[in-house]
């Protein structure tokens, strides 16, 4: 990783929008960070759009799609995006990637899931954000509770065993059922929300903002990528680093990366 202040100011005039994850990347302790929230209205005022995808849960992410100036919320890491939209009765609009009777059908899935890694794995809880999740499990590691490396891969290896995807992020294990990821998430929203190509031309002028091993598929992948400083706690575990980092942990990473895009276009 470079330090953001190197990233050259000629690749950052031609950033076409912002994808970012939320948990301390624009957040600490679960609250947005005063700068970050600016820095987002001050992205939306330029015209640069921000993508917030998320491994939170759809009902935890509704007040911040209706709150906060970004163009959509992709929440359970893909398995659901939300939008303003006032033709909607509750002025929210709510997408998913499979239908109705898939939804149900993996839901059952996922709770026998869950209740095998209650179960196998001492000390494991489910995430307190769980009622709120429409399309993925989500156990404690590091928000309320504590887990350590060894519990942490016990809870990957039972949802790996039931057919999920799991990975983890800064707080919790996630796991679903199905291809989705913060990746798909990115070009499902780019496309839906703003009629936009989300090829390898585009991708090149799309910037991701993360934090943990969660958001490594987008370092992977994007050539614009950065960490907010707090990604130290994951390097060690990291296949992928972010190209960029800031100075500035968290919310105010995020907006220390804002100005610098704000800055030179």
């Amino acid at each position: 990783m470079r330090p953001l202040a190197e990233l050259p100011s000629e690749r950052l005039r031609s950033v076409r929008g912002v994808l970012t994850d939320i948990d301390d990347t624009l957040t600490a302790d679960g609250a947005i960070a005063p700068a970050a929230l600016h820095a987002l209205g001050d992205l939306a005022a330029a015209g640069v759009p921000v993508i917030a995808i998320t491994g939170r849960p759809a009902g935890w992410s509704e007040p911040m799609a209706r709150a906060w100036p970004v163009a959509a919320i992709v929440a359970e890491n893909g398995g659901v995006m939300l939008r303003r939209d006032a033709a909607a009765p509750d002025g929210l609009r709510r997408d998913y990637t499979v239908d109705e009777a898939t939804r149900a059908a993996r839901f059952a899935r996922l709770q026998a899931c869950a209740a095998e890694v209650l179960a196998r794995v001492p000390g494991a809880t489910l995430a307190q954000d769980s009622p709120g999740r429409l399309t993925d499990i989500a156990i404690d590691h590091s928000e309320f509770a504590h887990l350590d490396a060894a519990q942490i891969d016990a809870v990957c290896a039972v949802m790996r065993a039931h057919g999920l995807t799991a990975t983890v992020s800064s707080i919790h294990v996630n796991g679903w059922i199905g291809e989705h990821s913060k990746w798909t998430a990115a070009a499902w929203a780019v496309s839906e929300v703003l009629g936009q190509a989300f090829g390898p031309a585009e991708q090149a002028d799309w910037l991701y903002v993360g934090d943990s091993t969660n958001d490594q598929l987008m370092f992977e992948r994007l050539p614009l990528s950065v960490g907010v400083a707090n990604i130290a706690r994951f390097v060690p575990q990291l296949a992928h680093l972010p190209a960029w980092v800031t100075q500035a942990e968290r919310g105010e990473g995020f907006a220390e990366l804002a100005a610098r895009v704000l800055a030179v276009r």
